[in-house]
């Protein structure tokens, strides 16, 4: 088996059934890569020879004063985004999270749980979004979206579709269908070669199935409360493409091929770190890629960027301006301590600056990128 082909729920180690011969994931953590280590991440970006941008320094701090933001402040906390976990059933060549099979460590627990929830009901926040690794994967799962539902949050699931098909998710399409969850789901290409190039043989016709599955139980058609979502990245070094088109792209492509429909479409850049920074490192193409977020750098998406009306919560109960701060461990400062989830406080995430690196012209860069898809719309 390839380490990049998918591995059934019950294979995974504490599953229902007994491990067979699998080999290690690719996770660079099981590996004990250098990119496993946030620092040496950072390092690698920072050290990359590149200028541009307003001010043809190549730093985002920089560029962001001289576009009229001295510093970097939240607006209104919108979105309360939750972790659950590093553990996938899948290990793909583009994750930021470096999750897979082997994180079967890093798991949100009950009492976390229950903090968030204690959270939630502080923050004003009318979105719950529930991000991973797999969050399906996740034991308190069911339980912390039902009490997301019984709070009247509109619930978000990121969900990587071929979790679906594993034993214990199989009931959960028509389970997020009697709650209204919204379905967002990451498909890299709407063709199997660009799909199955990151995330592995099989993984295309296992997301058609499960797309097939969710289409069966009214998610697709234009119900507000049987929400699909796609999420697409660009397959190599390229910035997303302009969104709504690729939506109708997508959109012919999938209802011709496969009779599959879907709501909307989220185009994302593919943020240089992680497992995705290994790959433009083997492939020589750091510096270039980097060039090319900073040469399109927006100033118009700032006021829309996702740290300014996100908080993220990490599987442990810190809290980071976005995911991507959350996987290079750049804490959040509320006044002088880390701030975790049990000490919440909404005032003080208002007036906190939001930390910022050389991997953020990923989200300001062209129409923009964040968990909602494109910035600026044209």
């Amino acid at each position: 088996m390839s380490s990049m082909e998918l591995i059934e729920l019950d294979q995974l180690p504490g599953g229902d059934g007994a491990p067979h011969d699998i080999r290690a994931t690719t996770s660079l953590h099981v590996r004990r890569a250098p990119l496993a280590s946030p620092l040496t991440q950072l390092r690698v970006l920072n050290g990359a020879s590149v200028s541009g941008g307003p001010t043809g320094s190549g730093t985002f701090d920089r560029d962001l004063e001289a576009s009229g933001y001295p510093v970097l402040q939240p607006h209104k906390l919108d979105v309360f985004q939750i972790n659950l976990g590093k553990l996938c059933n899948m290990t793909c060549r583009h994750c930021h999270v470096d999750s897979g099979p082997d994180r079967t460590d890093e798991n949100m627990d009950r009492p976390t749980v229950d903090a968030c929830l204690r959270a939630i009901d502080r923050s004003g926040a009318s979105v719950v979004d529930l991000t991973g690794g797999a969050p399906e994967l996740n034991p308190h799962f069911e339980y912390l979206i039902d009490a997301c539902v019984e709070r009247g949050k509109r619930v978000l699931d990121r969900c990587n579709l071929t979790v679906l098909l594993t034993g214990p998710c199989k009931h959960l399409p028509e389970w997020f269908a009697e709650r209204g969850v919204e379905i967002v789901c990451s498909l890299p290409h709407y063709r199997r070669r660009g799909t199955d190039s990151q995330r592995g043989r099989g993984a295309y016709d296992r997301s058609i199935r499960a797309l097939r599955r969710l289409n069966e139980v009214g998610y697709g058609f234009g119900d507000p409360n049987r929400t699909l979502t796609l999420v697409a990245n660009p397959v190599g070094a390229y910035l997303a493409g302009r969104q709504a088109s690729l939506e109708r792209e997508w959109k012919r492509a999938l209802l011709r091929n496969w009779g599959i429909r879907f709501d909307r479409l989220l185009a994302l850049n593919n943020l240089p770190m992680s497992r995705y920074l290994e790959w433009l490192l083997d492939n020589g193409r750091v510096e270039s890629y980097l060039q090319k977020l900073v040469n399109a750098f927006n100033p118009s998406t700032i006021a829309g960027l996702m740290c300014r009306n996100t908080l993220s919560v990490s599987w442990d109960g810190y809290l980071y301006d976005c995911d991507f701060n959350q996987q290079l461990e750049m804490t959040m400062d509320l006044g002088g301590r880390r701030a975790h989830v049990d000490n919440f406080d909404l005032d003080a995430w208002l007036g906190h600056v939001i930390r910022t690196d050389r991997h953020c012209y990923g989200c300001t860069a062209g129409a923009g990128s964040g968990c909602g898809g494109a910035i600026v719309h044209t």
